[in-house]
C-alpha cells in the first residue's frame, strides 16, 4: 500500500468520525481519533525506518531476544522481576532520534558502535557452533526491548501498551508455560484482530522442548492467535540461548526493514480495524424507496391532526351555498342565507369575502377549528415518532435516537404551524365562475318577467274590479284533444284515446303565461344549476385539499423531515467515509 492510500484512507476515517460526533459511542470515536493523530504524527517522521517492538511477559526472554538478534549485548537479562522498567532501542543506521523521541525511548544504542559491555550476556552461548549472524546490515530497523505487559508495576505496563500501539511490527516473544495466558491474548492480541501482517509470535525457549513437544505447541499457539482474530500471524519457535530459530527472526526483521512498508501496513490496519467498528455502529442502510411513503404516511396523519378533512368538507359545502346564492331562484336564496357560511364557522373567511371574489388569507394567524391543543400535538407526535421509526429501520440504535431527537425538537410547534399553515392557505377559488354570472343574469331576467306579468295581471284585474272595458289581451292559443265528453287531455289522431275526437283550441293569455313559465323556468334552472355547483364545490374541494396538502407538507418538511434528512445524511457521509477507511 502506497503512502498516498493511507493519507486517502486517514481522510476518510477523519471525516467517519467528524460525521458520528454526539452519535456512536464516544470512546470508539476517541480511539479513532487516535489512530488518525498517530497516523498522521508517525507519516511525518523517517519511512526510512521500521521499528518492532518485542513485547511479552515477565520471564519471557524479550531481552535475550534483543541480544541474539543484535549480536551484541545490549540488554541485561534481570532475575529480579520485573526485569525490565524501561524500554530500550538497538537502532540500525542514523537518522532515527525524531522517530524515538515521538516513541519517548531514551535508551538507544546504535548497533555497530562500541558498547560498554561488549561481550555476550551469559544466556547467549558465544560457541562459534552456536553464533549466528546478527542483523548487521538492516539498515532503517530500529529493535525496541518493551516493558513486561504483565508488570506488577502499572507505569511499566502503560509503557508496553503505549509502544504497543506506536510501534510499526510486533513481535509477541512468549515462553511454553504462558503463551496461553489470558492476559496475553484477551489484553493485546485480541485488539490488534486484523493485524495478522504486522504480528509476529515468537515461542522462546524451544530448546526445553522436544521436536514433537515443539510441534504441537506451535499448531496450539497458531490456533490461539487464529481465535483472536489473527489467523495468518506469523509463528516461530526460537531460542535466544542456542539460537535455534533466530536466522527465521533475523530474516524476517530485515526483509521488513528492506522494504519500509511495515509502518504504512500497520497503521493502515488499526484504521481498518476501528473503521469497520465504525461501519457497524451505522447499521444497515435504510431503503431508498421507504422515505417516500414515510412521508406521504406523516404528511396524512399531519392533515387529520390539522382538521384538514374538516376544512375540506367546509370548503364543499361553502361552494355549494355560493353556488346556490348565485344562481338560486332569486326570490328563495334568502333561505340558504341563514344558514352561517361553513368557511366563517372555521374563521377561514371574512365578513366582506362573503360577497366578493374569495382571495388568500395570509392576515389570518389562527383558524377557529374545533381541535383541542393537546390532542393535535399528541398526534402529531404519534405521526413523528412512526415516520422515524419508518426511515432509520434497519440503521443502528444510536442513529435512531438522534434522528428521533431531531425529529421530536419541533412537535411542540406543530399545532401552531400547522394552523397557520391551514390558515395562511388558500382554501377558494381565484374568482367566481362567469357561468354563474349568466345564470343570475338569466334568473333575474325571468324574475323581471314574473313581476311584468304579475303587474300585467294586477291592471287586468283593476279593470274588472272597476268594471272597465276590457283592455285587450293578446293569447297564446295552444292545440289540445278532447274526446266528445268534452274531457280535455293530450293525444293525436287516431290514439284511440276517446270517440269523436276533436281539436280544440287552448288559449292562455300572456301574463298568465308570463308568471307561470318564469316561476318554473326559475326553478327548472335552479334544480339544474344545483347539479352542477355540486360538482363544482366537488373541483373546489379538491382543490383546496391539493393545496392544503402542500402547506401541511410544507411545515412537516421544515421541521420533521429536513431535520431528520439531516441525520440520515450524517449517516450516509459516516458510512461512506467509513467504508472508504475500513476498505
Amino acid at each position: 500500500m502506497s503512502r498516498l492510500d493511507l493519507a486517502g484512507r486517514t481522510t476518510a476515517l477523519e471525516a467517519a468520525v467528524e460525521a458520528a460526533e454526539g452519535r456512536i459511542e464516544p470512546a470508539l470515536l476517541d480511539e479513532a481519533r487516535a489512530v488518525t493523530t498517530r497516523a498522521r504524527e508517525r507519516g511525518g517522521l523517517s519511512a526510512e525506518h521500521t521499528v518492532v517492538a518485542l513485547a511479552g511477559a515477565t520471564g519471557s526472554g524479550k531481552s535475550s531476544v534483543l541480544n541474539a538478534v543484535a549480536g551484541v549485548a545490549i540488554a541485561q537479562p534481570g532475575v529480579r522481576r520485573p526485569t525490565t522498567a524501561h524500554p530500550m532501542a538497538a537502532v540500525w543506521g542514523e537518522g532515527a532520534d525524531p522517530l524515538l523521541d515521538w516513541l519517548e525511548v531514551g535508551r538507544r544504542h546504535r548497533v555497530g558502535a562500541p558498547v560498554a559491555a561488549a561481550e555476550p550476556p551469559p544466556s547467549v552461548d558465544a560457541s562459534p557452533s552456536r553464533r549466528r549472524t546478527p542483523v548487521g546490515d538492516a539498515k532503517g530497523l530500529v529493535l525496541l526491548d518493551l516493558p513486561d505487559h504483565d508488570s506488577v508495576v502499572s507505569e511499566h505496563r502503560m509503557r508496553a501498551e503505549r509502544l504497543v500501539q506506536r510501534a510499526d511490527l510486533l513481535v509477541w516473544v512468549v515462553d511454553p508455560q504462558k503463551y496461553a495466558d489470558a492476559a496475553l491474548h484477551e489484553g493485546f492480541l485480541r485488539p490488534l484482530a486484523g493485524r495478522a501482517e504486522v504480528v509476529v509470535v515468537a515461542l522462546n525457549q524451544a530448546d526445553r522442548l522436544t521436536p514433537d513437544e515443539t510441534s504441537a505447541m506451535l499448531a496450539d499457539l497458531t490456533r490461539l492467535t487464529a481465535e483472536d482474530g489473527l489467523a495468518g500471524a506469523r509463528v516461530l519457535a526460537v531460542s535466544a540461548r542456542t539460537g535455534q530459530g533466530m536466522d527465521d527472526l533475523r530474516g524476517l526483521l530485515a526483509k521488513a526493514a528492506a522494504r519500509r512498508e511495515a509502518a504504512t501496513a500497520r497503521l493502515a490496519a488499526d484504521e481498518r480495524a476501528v473503521a469497520q467498528r465504525i461501519v457497524d455502529e451505522c447499521g444497515t442502510p435504510p431503503p431508498s424507496r421507504q422515505s417516500g411513503h414515510a412521508r406521504g404516511e406523516l404528511v396524512a396523519a399531519l392533515e387529520a391532526a390539522a382538521g384538514v378533512p374538516t376544512v375540506v368538507d367546509a370548503v364543499r359545502a361553502s361552494a355549494r351555498r355560493d353556488a346556490r346564492s348565485a344562481t338560486g331562484w332569486p326570490l328563495t336564496r334568502w333561505v340558504g342565507r341563514l344558514r352561517r357560511d361553513p368557511l366563517r364557522r372555521l374563521g377561514l373567511r371574512s365578513a366582506d369575502q362573503e360577497h366578493r371574489a374569495p382571495s388568500g388569507r395570509e392576515d389570518l394567524m389562527r383558524t377557529s377549528l374545533p381541535t383541542a391543543r393537546p390532542a393535535v400535538r399528541s398526534a402529531a407526535a404519534s405521526a413523528v415518532r412512526h415516520y422515524v421509526d419508518e426511515v432509520t429501520r434497519g440503521v443502528a440504535d444510536p442513529w435512531v435516537l438522534a434522528a428521533r431527537s431531531r425529529g421530536q425538537a419541533g412537535i411542540d410547534r406543530l399545532p401552531d404551524e400547522l394552523d397557520q399553515a391551514v390558515a395562511a392557505t388558500r382554501v377558494e377559488a381565484t374568482r367566481r365562475p362567469m357561468w354563474w354570472s349568466f345564470v343570475n343574469a338569466v334568473q333575474w331576467a325571468l324574475v323581471a318577467v314574473v313581476a311584468a306579468g304579475l303587474l300585467w295581471l294586477l291592471v287586468l284585474f283593476g279593470f274588472a274590479y272597476l268594471q272597465l272595458p276590457p283592455l285587450p289581451t293578446p293569447v297564446v292559443t295552444l292545440p289540445t284533444w278532447s274526446g266528445g265528453d268534452g274531457v280535455v287531455f293530450p293525444g293525436a289522431p287516431g290514439s284511440g284515446a276517446g270517440e269523436d275526437l276533436g281539436v280544440d283550441p287552448f288559449r292562455i293569455p300572456w301574463p298568465t303565461l308570463m308568471v307561470l313559465g318564469g316561476l318554473v323556468l326559475g326553478l327548472l334552472v335552479a334544480l339544474v344549476c344545483r347539479v352542477f355547483g355540486a360538482l363544482g364545490a366537488r373541483r373546489r374541494a379538491l382543490g383546496a385539499r391539493r393545496r392544503l396538502r402542500q402547506s401541511v407538507g410544507a411545515v412537516a418538511d421544515r421541521l420533521v423531515r429536513t431535520p431528520v434528512g439531516e441525520e440520515l445524511a450524517q449517516l450516509a457521509s459516516c458510512r461512506a467515509a467509513a467504508t472508504v477507511a475500513a476498505g
